[in-house]
């Protein structure tokens, strides 16, 4: 498995890992600070004659955009959209001294302005309804400045998953810790039978387990799993849950309160007695209709990549039904679940109303979930504005080794550089460039992040483009923020940077993972993209091809249950309906497709 918890490598006090500008010597800072001068003096004068500002942008522009990546940026001041072709009235002096000091400011602070000018287009803070408007921006600056960021998602929540989502606001903050529905239920948490009438208030209890990756997509399941069966989601807050997100839910809490009975979740492993696939084995817990015995009020779901057959009976239509009596589950996982929930027949029409885009779910509910909080946020923005924001194009690399017997380092290496330069990722090298030759493009430009446990992928890609130049002039800069030698589960410090890192590839144009990478599939599903897939190497041989392009962007179930529900038997999930189908980097997995 991916068991990626707080992996990552350390930032250094100013906010830099490793980087390298591979930019021509003649572009100077002084070079491009005297011109930065000359255009911003001029730029009242031309006001003034002219009566119109907005045709000047692009000399503005034009002389900004060599300017080096070194400088950290302050984000871009927001002004009313006026469209190039119109002609504004002769400003007052008082209007002109504002425009001065306000181009001033555009041109020596924000590293936005310029490829991000004014836009007629508003940015989207909600996410076109997904999220509420009835949070505190300041206590989660996340939440709403994700889109000054990230690229426009063409992928837009149905109407139907924003009302499901505001109605689980509501029952959530009904049935949060302490309300009266939530203390009624207190005393079913135990291994009695479940009430005869149901409870007003029905919960899923979930623990954070494994790498950061494996928690994101574990919990994302159990909140699905919440919405389809009107139940509220509680969650363990572990060692450092509240570090890292936000409260997802508004006027509420998602964390359980320090008075909750259950204090150690530790002993919920497989041979737990209350675990629901030993309570079916032992006939403690039946599915037929003429049994007549009430379930337990408090059953025990192991999920994770190591759970057995009846285990799998979880996602059964039968056991369902009996579940729904049932006041406290508790889930617990390392995987993303999802793509079985789609093969239950009582599931899907209510999936297929909430997500007519099946490869969109997960981009959907992380981005509604996981907001980080505002120590990982400026992380986040004080990398990206100094290293990420001024490129053209932005590509993410994130490499993920499991085992180096099978993927030794000079492997890794040379299939990264074969994907991104046959795949025309990174710019060929110029083999023909005479000894000397300094001649760079600056509107070609290509920030290139790449995230890893080690260092030395980092140092072979940097070498290669400070050896020989690229192709057409392209300006590449590389970037890798961390690189702590080896994983560390559960310390909080690496999952805040490991956090960081996962949203600044969700802030990439292209990505290209790794395969089986839990870390990868939650930052390819943040940002909406679906990446290049570097695939396994086996027995220290590179594959061939070395990379391919997955077919969705959502992340692979990779180990599905092998129990087909709907024949009762073992055989092939993959194979049930055609928008679950085999994962590229997993040929057992299960992914979500767009297929009909």
């Amino acid at each position: 498995m991916d068991v990626e918890a707080g992996k990552k490598r350390g930032y250094d006090g100013e906010g830099r890992g490793g980087f390298s500008y591979l930019g021509g010597p003649g572009e100077t800072r002084v070079f491009r600070t005297v011109w930065m001068m000359i255009a911003c003096m001029t730029l009242p004068t031309l006001v003034f004659v002219s009566g119109t500002y907005r045709p000047l942008l692009p000399l503005i522009v034009g002389a900004y955009q060599g300017r080096s990546q070194h400088q950290p940026q302050q984000q871009q001041r927001e002004e009313p959209a006026v469209d190039a072709g119109e002609f504004a009235p002769p400003p007052r002096w008082t209007d002109l001294k504002e425009l001065f000091i306000s181009y001033q400011f555009t041109c020596f602070e924000s590293a936005d302005a310029v490829f991000h000018a004014v836009s007629d287009v508003p940015r989207d803070k909600y996410l076109a309804g997904l999220l509420s408007a009835d949070f505190d921006e300041d206590t989660c600056q996340s939440r709403y400045q994700s889109t000054i960021y990230r690229k426009p998602s063409p992928h837009k929540p149905s109407a139907y998953l924003i009302q499901t989502l505001r109605k689980y606001e509501d029952r959530h903050r009904r049935c949060a810790p302490h309300t009266a529905p939530y203390n009624k239920t207190l005393p079913f948490l135990n291994p009695g039978p479940a009430p005869e009438k149901e409870t007003e208030c029905k919960y899923v209890l979930w623990t954070p387990a494994y790498g950061l990756g494996n928690r994101i997509l574990s919990l994302t399941s159990a909140f699905l799993y919440a919405l389809l069966t009107d139940r509220v989601v509680l969650i363990n807050r572990g060692s450092d849950m509240t570090s890292l997100f936000c409260e997802p839910f508004p006027d509420t809490t998602w964390l359980l309160p320090p008075d909750f009975p259950i204090s150690d979740f530790a002993p919920y492993r497989r041979p737990h007695p209350l675990r629901y696939g030993n309570l079916l084995r032992n006939k403690n817990i039946s599915t037929e209709s003429d049994d007549g015995r009430p379930p337990p009020s408090f059953v025990y779901f192991h999920l994770d990549h190591d759970y057995d057959t009846e285990d799998m009976h979880f996602f059964c239509e039968p056991d369902q039904a009996i579940l729904r009596k049932v006041p406290w589950l508790f889930l617990r996982s390392n995987m993303y679940i999802v793509p079985s929930f789609f093969l239950n027949q009582e599931f899907e029409p209510k999936l297929g109303r909430m997500f007519p885009e099946k490869e969109a779910v997960f981009h959907h509910l992380s981005r509604y979930l996981f907001h980080p909080t505002n120590e990982v946020w400026g992380m986040v923005t004080r990398y990206y504005k100094s290293y990420m924001a001024m490129a053209r194009e932005r590509l993410g690399i994130q490499i993920r080794v499991f085992n180096s017997k099978d993927a030794p380092f000079d492997v890794v290496s040379k299939q990264v550089i074969n994907c991104t330069l046959q795949e025309g990722l990174l710019p060929k090298l110029d083999a023909n460039a005479r000894a000397g030759d300094t001649a760079t493009d600056p509107t070609k430009t290509k920030s290139v992040l790449l995230t890893s446990l080690y260092s030395g992928y980092f140092d072979k890609i940097k070498d290669m483009y400070w050896e020989h130049p690229a192709v057409g002039g392209v300006v590449l800069s590389m970037h890798q923020p961390t690189h702590e030698e080896r994983q560390q589960t559960d310390k909080e410090s690496h999952d805040l940077k490991a956090w960081a890192e996962i949203n600044l590839l969700s802030l990439a144009d292209v990505l290209v993972t790794s395969a089986w990478s839990t870390f990868g599939y939650t930052g390819q599903g943040l940002g909406g993209i679906t990446p290049w897939i570097l695939l396994l190497p086996k027995k220290g041989e590179m594959p061939e091809p070395t990379c391919v392009r997955d077919i969705s962007m959502e992340p692979c179930f990779l180990t599905p249950p092998s129990y087909v529900c709907r024949e009762k038997r073992n055989g092939d999930n993959g194979k049930v309906v055609p928008f679950v189908t085999h994962c590229t980097d997993a040929g057992r997995g299960l992914k979500l497709v767009d297929r009909t």
